[in-house]
């Protein structure tokens, strides 16, 4: 299954709310199992972003509805890449056609 990083900043609502962030935390995990993903990790951070989340979904339409959803709650928006073990990304290099 796909891994995404979900990068999240809280809106002022989310921010007002931070004593909330282990019940936000158990609701994040519930609808990626939802989802049929699987919350992998979540940390609160300092610096650009205020929490950084790893799950893994089924593909990237299904991980669009997941940042969606957190959006939806008006707590925090969110950025989301794809991530590559370094072995899956030595496997893509090695089948990229030359130019």
């Amino acid at each position: 299954m796909p891994t995404f990083l979900c990068f999240l900043n809280w809106t002022d609502q989310g921010a007002k709310n931070t004593k909330d962030v282990v019940k936000r935390y158990q609701a994040s995990k519930a609808v990626a199992e939802k989802l049929g993903g699987r919350l992998l990790s979540a940390y609160v951070t300092t610096g650009e972003y205020d929490v950084v989340v790893t799950v893994e979904m089924p593909n990237g339409e299904t991980m669009t509805k997941y940042a969606m959803a957190i959006s939806a709650t008006g707590n925090a928006r969110t950025t989301t890449v794809r991530g590559y073990s370094p072995e899956e990304f030595s496997k893509l290099a090695a089948e990229a056609p030359s130019m």
